[in-house]
């Protein structure tokens, strides 16, 4: 008989009578010892597996094949845990503000930080602090600044797991052979009273990077998968999502402790971890097949909204819009029936803004993580709803003569130096207020947080909270000459260091009093070196390359006069102008402050080429504006047109990424964006032939196709396709992927058709 992954054979089961028999006073702990030096039942650093041997014999007696000495008094229950001195009361602040956060690893005999583990996890977690299985390692959350946030434990797996085992590939004996191998996350607790955005994935990430260092030093085991499970009544994963866990399927609802399957513990998400590349190898697992990641449950599934029909319309409302940027709701929604839902869904009080958002933000800092640097390239756009006048909660656009009315956006978006868009980090959202429009005339005498100014401060500390999250990662927070404002320098220079900054100054900035005004002080600088500039085509005038000239040097600004108690501030300025301008084309010429160290001349050239990439949010607003059409939606409020934008500001960006991608990585599979279907379906409209290709065409090929449903010619001289060709092309695949799904469905793929000769 085999327990525990041990066999008692007739013989042990004699031997542990014999003993129970023969020493008198044996207690259940010292033959559970007993039972590990006959079995030679050791853990990987040696030591007996005793508690592992005490449930055996637990399980034994259960099936009346041993009677066990008898039980020597339960442990006396403790008495009531006192609150700790520094657990901090209600806390509401930033990652960025809270500061350092430390990860204490409670070692054996470490009673007082085990008493005050226990006390936080049996006041504020739903399950108490335990007991916890097996090997298990436990750690408190503790901030230097505000005292102890919460707790987490590492505890042994689940013997048998099914969503688990079957993503893993395991049979029942490599489960056997590799089971110690995989850890469970059992308790996680972050303080109610600690409301700090994007805290619990941090944690996650950093605990995870340090825990098979110490499992191999306490049990001298290197895990490699750790699993851990979401009550889905509860709460939805956000965090173990942003902080990149898979989501592998639902438990049975049975629990450890249900041998009549009653399922009396409800299910449960299943959540895993890989803590290594070759996991699945090292567990003699086998990968199961591939299959298209949804792009709508990866950037939004993990919205908060708290009830699964809501969940489930944003995914909805999120692929038909996507499948139809360019129609209307009705039209994209394609019923009477789900047009009346979305109306429904944009209504409800837990639908705003941020909540839809919040996945794709960590969807976002997921791929930004990956890269070396990333721009958060920050900038400000009116959406004109005038034409809708009705539409209650818009606010004045321009000036009180011009009567336009609408929303103002300021969004935030990630991109890779090359220019590739890797999604959104932060979007502001509002309606001026009519009552005090025109207040220019006293913007000096207000606070900055007081202006619409504070816009860009807000922004940076969107950047800066990535650039915590992604410590290997330079995150630079870039805008134009509007995001010259002086407290940004200084929120930059204060501590702790966030994001850098990369800005266009304007031509009042002032220097020491021996260095007089910047644009001066940069005159006498050495020419460093020149540049040539690809300038994109801007309404009527074509696309040029301009040379430029570049001068840098570290400069020292002085706080602007009416602001003088803050501080002077220390940079680096890079100066490019044009020289050689066509006729009539204005010159280009940027001064640009960063406080990212400038040196060289490579250096400055590299900046400059950081700037440039800003013009892309520019094509990322008219991709908005003209290809999701967001100022013609005729919703009735303000609050339906936000959740709307919500949904249209990842559509965008995806089909905005889908250009950018193409052009960059364009030998990658298509698979990477498309599902099976549709690249099939793309295929099939595309090419005269009823066979599909043996290997997915690579992603230049399918976005060209897709161009082509578009209008896309693909002649020599018409580069690779834009947004506005992929629009059109986008809509029409929708109708082919959906036609393709039924014929198949009855028939079978052509593949399919062709070997069995039907």
């Amino acid at each position: 008989m085999e327990i525990c992954g041990q066999a008692f054979t007739p013989s042990i089961l004699a031997r542990i009578g014999e003993a129970v028999a023969c020493v008198p006073g044996l207690s259940r702990s010292a033959l559970s010892r007993l039972v590990c030096e006959w079995l030679d039942w050791r853990d990987a650093r040696g030591r007996p597996k005793a508690m592992s041997a005490r449930l055996a014999l637990g399980r034994l007696e259960q099936q009346g094949l041993i009677e066990l000495p008898a039980a020597q008094g339960a442990v006396p229950a403790p008495g009531p845990l006192a609150a700790p001195a520094e657990e901090p009361a209600a806390l509401s602040l930033s990652l960025a503000e809270l500061g350092p956060v430390e990860l204490v690893l409670i070692g054996e005999g470490e009673r007082d930080l085990s008493r005050l583990w226990r006390g936080l996890l049996e006041r504020h977690h739903p399950l108490g602090a335990g007991p916890l299985c097996g090997a298990q390692l436990r750690y408190l959350i503790r901030s230097p600044r505000y005292g102890w946030l919460g707790g987490l434990a590492f505890s042994a797996p689940a013997l048998r797991l099914g969503a688990r085992d079957r993503f893993i590939g395991w049979s029942e004996e490599t489960r056997r052979a590799h089971l110690e191998q995989v850890v469970a996350n059992t308790r996680f607790l972050i303080l109610s009273q600690v409301q700090v955005p994007h805290l619990a994935s941090h944690v996650l990430g950093r605990c995870l990077r340090r825990l098979p260092r110490d499992w191999q030093g306490r049990y001298g085991l290197t895990p490699v998968l750790v699993e851990t499970f979401v009550d889905a009544s509860r709460h939805t994963g956000t965090c173990y999502r942003a902080a990149n866990w898979r989501y592998v399927g639902d438990t049975q609802g049975r629990g450890r402790n249900d041998p009549g399957r009653c399922a009396a513990a409800g299910a449960k998400a299943v959540y895993l971890y890989p803590l290594c590349r070759d996991w699945r190898a090292r567990l003699g697992g086998e990968a199961p097949q591939p299959s298209s990641p949804d792009w709508a449950e990866t950037e939004l599934g993990a919205a908060e909204l708290g009830d699964r029909r809501l969940s489930e319309r944003l995914l909805t409302l999120a692929r038909d819009c996507y499948a139809r940027p360019q129609a209307q709701l009705p039209q994209a929604c394609g019923s009477r029936a789900k047009t009346k839902a979305a109306y429904r869904f944009f209504d409800h009080e837990r639908v705003c803004m941020d909540t839809l958002l919040a996945p794709h933000y960590q969807a976002t800092a997921a791929r930004a993580a990956e890269q070396p640097v990333v721009l958060a390239v920050q900038d400000s756009s009116s959406l004109n709803y005038t034409a809708h006048p009705a539409t209650e909660g818009l606010g004045p656009l321009n000036t009180t003569r011009d009567a336009s009315l609408g929303l103002w956006l300021h969004d935030t978006l990630a991109f890779t130096p090359a220019g590739l868009p890797l999604g959104l980090l932060d979007v502001q959202l509002w309606a001026r207020d009519a009552e005090t429009h025109g207040q220019r005339a006293t913007r000096h005498a207000r606070a900055i947080e007081d202006k619409e100014s504070a816009k860009w401060l807000t922004s940076y500390a969107a950047a800066s909270a990535l650039a915590q999250r992604c410590p290997q990662t330079l995150v630079v927070s870039v805008g134009d000459r509007e995001a010259d404002v002086y407290e940004l320098f200084v929120a930059a220079a204060a501590p702790p260091k966030g994001a850098h900054l990369l800005v266009r100054a304007e031509r009042t900035r002032r220097m020491t009093r021996e260095h007089g005004s910047l644009w001066d002080f940069m005159a006498t600088q050495p020419l460093a070196a020149t540049q040539a500039l690809a300038v994109p085509r801007r309404h009527h005038r074509p696309a040029r390359t301009a040379t430029l000239e570049l001068r840098f040097a570290a400069v020292a600004l002085k706080a602007p006069k009416r602001k003088r108690e803050l501080p002077d501030l220390d940079l680096w300025a890079v100066w490019a102008r044009e020289v050689n301008a066509p006729p009539g084309v204005e010159p280009l010429e940027w001064m640009l402050l960063t406080d990212v160290p400038v040196d060289t001349p490579e250096q400055a050239a590299e900046r400059l080429a950081w700037y440039a990439a800003r013009w892309q949010i520019e094509v990322y607003h008219r991709t908005l504006k003209s290809g999701c059409r967001i100022e013609e939606r005729q919703l009735g409020t303000a609050k339906r047109l936000e959740a709307a934008l919500a949904i249209d500001l990842v559509v965008a960006w995806r089909i905005f990424h889908l250009t950018k991608l193409g052009r960059e990585t364009p030998e990658l599979p298509c698979t990477v964006f498309f599902e099976d279907d549709e690249w099939k379906a793309l295929w099939l409209r595309v090419n005269p032939t009823p066979e599909l290709p043996e290997n997915p065409p690579s992603l230049r090929q399918a976005t060209r196709m897709l161009a082509s449903l578009g209008g896309f010619l693909g002649r020599k001289c018409d580069g690779e396709p834009g947004t506005q060709t992929l629009w059109l092309g986008l809509q029409r695949l929708d109708d082919l992927t959906h036609m393709y799904r039924v014929l198949t469905a009855a028939t079978g793929p052509p593949g399919v058709r062709r070997r069995y000769g039907a």
